[in-house]
């Protein structure tokens, strides 16, 4: 098993090793920050000329998840796409490749800071979803009740030397990482997760298997330094 069981408001779940969120009991897939479009939005805003293969990448991606788990429902879980206008600007095979995922399934596009939801393509589109003991949202909420699903913050853990994509879980939420192939990380030890991830908390690094690391907080401060938090395997 190449996934990261656990159990969240009383529903079990999967962490998977390509950073999609995977509930087999509702037969659904969760994916965040897609950016779809990144490369197209840099360059029409003047920034640097990147190689626009990442759209199709990510969606091929995207594809094999879908094909290994077969979801009834698919939750893009917000900023599917890098600006409105870089889904108005996506080619026609990836607009294909979205078009065929989507058939046959429901597919349910959560509000983003990015986007708010392609209104050309299939699925609908919803602010937040609540579902059974789950809320999925697009940025966590100090405070939520148990069961709260989000993405937004592109979480990454260090381990030996490399930075890898990671979820954050604890026993409120999950936190899932970003699945765009341009997209960029905050760092699991920053003070922004600090108001959101308690005790106990794990981060579960993506690659060839989902890895669960401790996350854990130290109080202790040092001369001429803040509060630290470190990740001990």
């Amino acid at each position: 098993m190449t996934a990261h069981r656990f159990d969240l408001a009383g529903a079990p779940l999967e962490a998977r090793p390509a950073g999609t969120l995977h509930w087999p009991a509702e037969r659904l897939l969760c994916v965040s920050d897609l950016h779809l479009g990144k490369a197209e939005r840099i360059a029409r805003r003047g920034g640097a000329m990147l190689p626009p293969y990442e759209t199709l990448d990510t969606l091929h991606r995207l594809s094999a998840e879908i094909a290994a788990t077969d979801p009834a429902v698919v939750v893009a879980l917000g900023d599917s796409f890098d600006d409105l206008a870089a889904a108005g600007h996506l080619p026609g095979e990836a607009r294909g490749l979205l078009m065929a995922m989507a058939a046959g399934r429901r597919w349910i596009w959560i509000e983003g800071n990015h986007d708010a939801g392609p209104v050309d393509l299939p699925g609908s589109h919803l602010a937040e979803l609540a579902l059974g003991p789950l809320l999925f949202r697009h940025i966590a909420r100090p405070g939520a009740a148990p069961g709260e699903i989000s993405g937004h913050y592109h979480p990454k853990a260090r381990l030996g030397g490399q930075r890898r994509s990671c979820f954050l879980i604890d026993a409120a939420r999950a936190i899932l990482p970003a699945f765009g192939t341009y997209t960029g990380g905050l760092d699991c030890l920053d003070p922004a997760f600090a108001p959101l991830m308690g005790p106990g908390a794990l981060a579960v690094l993506t690659g060839r298997r989902a890895l669960p690391v401790p996350l854990q907080r130290q109080d202790a401060r040092s001369p001429g330094r803040g509060s630290r938090r470190s990740m001990a395997p």
